[in-house]
């Protein structure tokens, strides 16, 4: 009979080796993403800390960079909501356009196939 040191033994109810029997639990992937974000935040904060030789200015230039995101976003934002109504317009007046057409051609095929039974009849 073999003897295995005791990390090799199988686990009391001999399903595998005892490391087989722990398993990791993994946390909720929120709170994972939230502490990678804080983390790169904070290697941000550091090398710009070293950059500017100070944190006060690392942080001013982050700021900046806030600003500047915060208002291309807002500004493109409310241009896009202005457009809107133009917009709807636009497009109403083509589909009215459209369904003239459509009418049009309705009636002119209904015209031609009345002729033809007429001729047929």
């Amino acid at each position: 009979m073999m003897r295995f040191p005791e990390i090799a033994r199988m686990a009391d109810d001999g399903a595998g080796p005892v490391w087989a029997s722990r398993r990791r639990r993994g946390g909720n992937p929120v709170v994972g993403f939230v502490v990678a974000l804080l983390a790169l935040f904070g290697a941000l904060t550091l090398v710009l800390s070293i950059m500017d030789r100070s944190v006060a200015e690392a942080g001013a230039r982050m700021d900046g960079w806030i600003a500047t995101a915060w208002n291309t976003v807002s500004g493109k934002t409310e241009a896009a909501v202005d457009a809107v109504p133009a917009a709807a317009d636009k497009v109403a007046d083509e589909a009215g356009a459209a369904a003239e057409k459509t009418g049009d051609a309705l009636e002119a095929g209904a015209a031609k196939t009345a002729e033809e039974l007429k001729k047929a009849g």
